[in-house]
């Protein structure tokens, strides 16, 4: 495999897994503002410090339970980089 394609294949790769490390908690506050919209629209409160709030804990919370996951992500990508990094350069 030359450079050129070495290259595209391991930016590829970062970019698979800025979407896989980031998609958590994205996804919880995807879900936790749509049921708050709905709850909010049936109940006519135009409250938007509610979402927000509900929004960070649930956030937060899900960077508690799956940080280490992720950065267990990152750090085999990085391990994986430095290491054959002399392979790809020479």
């Amino acid at each position: 495999m030359g450079n050129t394609e070495q290259f595209l294949y391991l930016s590829r790769q970062a970019m698979m897994l800025v979407v896989l490390v980031s998609a958590p908690p994205i996804v919880a506050a995807l879900a936790v503002g749509l049921t708050l919209a709905i709850l909010q629209a049936l109940t006519q409160i135009q409250e938007q410090t509610l979402q927000t709030a509900a929004r960070l804990v649930v956030v937060f919370a899900v960077l508690i339970f799956a940080g280490y996951w992720m950065a267990l992500q990152v750090l085999a990508f990085a391990v994986n980089i430095f290491n054959n990094f002399g392979t790809w350069v020479s």
